[in-house]
């Protein structure tokens, strides 16, 4: 039991030397503890003892840091889950605006039939015999026409305003999602960098 005939420990040992990180740290305390054990005088003995006690201080340093590591992933993960959810969001107001954008073309495609038709029986009116009858029901004609023009034309105007607000929309997604993928980028470096500090410090 004293000398930690663990055949996990025992294979690492034998194959990675001391490791690296905690694994490093663990192996150093079981040789410290085992020279403790076997340690002739009370200095010696009482220098590894301090070893033991700076090692230990290393991992429970080394355990708190993981654990605040880990809170910090935990509220990334719901940063990201409440992005993901405002995406979303937004993905499903956009469609409904190019739902209401079809139906306003479909209206103006109709506005534009109609105005077709006035115009060809504003040519039929026009060779009516009675010409102050005619003159009459143009005059209603372009007044309608010029209702209908001014309709089309909101309806365009309308369509036009969507048009820029959908593409600043999927403007501000792309953007978005390359801001996510740059934090990540940017995070994953920094976690390498950490690494190889904290590395070469023990080194």
């Amino acid at each position: 039991g004293v000398f930690f005939s663990d055949e996990v420990i025992r294979k690492r040992l034998l194959i990675d030397g001391d490791g690296a990180g905690d694994d490093r740290r663990i192996n150093l305390l079981v040789k410290s503890f085992i020279k403790w054990c076997n340690s002739g005088s009370q200095e010696e003995g009482y220098s590894q003892y301090q070893r033991m006690l700076s090692t230990l201080s290393q991992c429970e340093f080394s355990m708190g840091k993981t654990l605040l590591v880990y809170d910090m992933n935990l509220r990334e993960m719901e940063n990201y889950e409440k992005i993901y959810k405002d995406i979303e969001n937004s993905i499903a107001a956009a469609h409904e605006k190019i739902s209401e954008c079809k139906k306003q073309i479909l209206q103006a495609k109709r506005i534009r039939k109609n105005r077709q038709e006035y115009d060809a029986l504003a040519k039929v009116i026009q060779h009516h015999p009675d010409r102050h009858e005619t003159l009459k029901q143009l005059e209603a004609l372009g007044k309608e026409l010029q209702h209908l023009s001014h309709i089309k034309e909101n309806v365009e105007d309308k369509l036009e305003l969507r048009r820029k607000q959908f593409h600043v929309l999927l403007s501000t997604i792309h953007e978005l999602q390359q801001t996510l993928e740059n934090d990540e980028k940017l995070s994953e470096a920094e976690e390498s960098q950490e690494t190889q500090m904290e590395t070469e410090t023990k080194q």
